[in-house]
């Protein structure tokens, strides 16, 4: 009997063996690389994409598929044309299904779409000046109905807090509990959503009275988060932004975030604004402006003069915090333990 199973062990094994080495032989009779698909293409791009066969086999049709999704198929070997201006930024993977001689194949080849233009410089004016509380590590900064809420972070001190932004006094607060290490806030609908750092745990409270009505829980860690009247767009110190939805609040796809040469990972606390995402980029005392639909960074405004014009000690961290002011059409930007908010305008 085990001379049996050992035999069958051995059978199979060769088997499976053979099949991946007839499967890689397949595999090796085409391939994507051709001259349309470069490493890293723009918005404006399109790409014609063709199999290369290698030993001119019949091929009956090929299927073509980026990141999964199907995008369109031809008969026999023809030239698919292919424009990208439709896509999100970042790595792309594109599968070619060959059929050809009763069998079929897949190919894979990948490449990176980058913003098509520069971001520009944006300019700014202080407008006023205002009180801040140094002690607050600034994760969340938005305004609802006329009162800016603020989330902080550090475990122990996490907090969720109503502020009158004139006098920098908090004026209700509540306390996470000390395993929380509490990140960014937005409200949509009258909810608060909070995120926290690592410990993957999000809360949703009553904006009136911030009573807290239920957890969620997400997979990656929580940094920013903002809404467009819909949709929450979430992000975790990468340069991917997550869209949650409300109810569920599950992922139902992402953005990543890129200039016209480069990927912007640590994106950070963010704001809505005028169909826009803002965001600050953790270390970096600057804000960019997101185009949501693909993730293009399509504006930078430098804030670094601000850091200047706070007072110095040991606990000053990096600018964070930006709640657009619709009563007054601008911008009111703080730092993690800054005693100062200074409202902006964008010239």
């Amino acid at each position: 009997m085990f001379k049996v199973k050992l035999l069958a062990f051995i059978s199979l094994g060769i088997l499976s063996t053979s099949c991946k080495e007839d499967e890689n032989a397949l595999k090796n009779l085409f391939s994507l690389e051709n001259s349309g698909i470069k490493p890293i293409l723009k918005l404006e791009n399109s790409i014609d994409l063709i199999v290369q066969n290698k030993e001119n086999k019949v091929i009956d049709s090929v299927v073509y598929y980026l990141n999964d999704t199907k995008i369109g198929s031809v008969k026999g070997n023809e030239k698919l044309p292919f424009a990208l201006n439709n896509q999100k930024l970042g790595n792309q993977i594109i599968k070619a299904l060959v059929y050809f001689e009763g069998k079929n194949i897949d190919i894979t080849s990948g490449f990176s779409i980058y913003a098509s233009s520069e971001a520009k410089i944006l300019n700014y004016k202080i407008v006023n000046t205002y009180p801040h509380d140094i002690n607050a590590y600034t994760q969340g900064f938005e305004f609802y109905n006329g009162v800016l809420l603020e989330g902080t972070g550090q475990y122990k001190e996490s907090t969720l807090r109503k502020t009158d932004y004139k006098t920098g006094k908090v004026t209700e607060q509540i306390k996470l509990e000390d395993k929380y290490f509490g990140e960014g806030i937005t409200v949509l609908k009258d909810k608060i959503y909070q995120l926290t750092w690592q410990e993957k745990t999000g809360f949703v409270y009553d904006a009136k009275s911030l009573k807290l009505e239920k957890t969620f829980s997400f997979e990656t860690e929580g940094w920013g988060i903002t809404n467009d009247g819909e949709k929450l767009y979430m992000s975790d110190g990468s340069e991917k932004i997550y869209i949650l939805n409300p109810e569920t609040l599950k992922v139902e796809d992402y953005i990543g975030v890129y200039t016209n040469s480069s990927k912007i990972e640590q994106v950070n606390e963010l704001e809505w604004v005028n169909g826009k995402i803002w965001a600050n980029i953790y270390q970096k005392d600057a804000i960019a402006i997101i185009n949501p639909k693909n993730g293009s960074i399509e504006a930078i405004i430098n804030l670094s003069e601000l850091k200047t014009k706070v007072t110095k000690h040991a606990e000053l961290d990096v600018l964070n915090g930006i709640a657009y002011n619709p009563a007054t059409k601008t911008y009111f930007v703080t730092g993690k333990n800054w005693d100062k908010t200074f409202e902006i305008a964008i010239e």
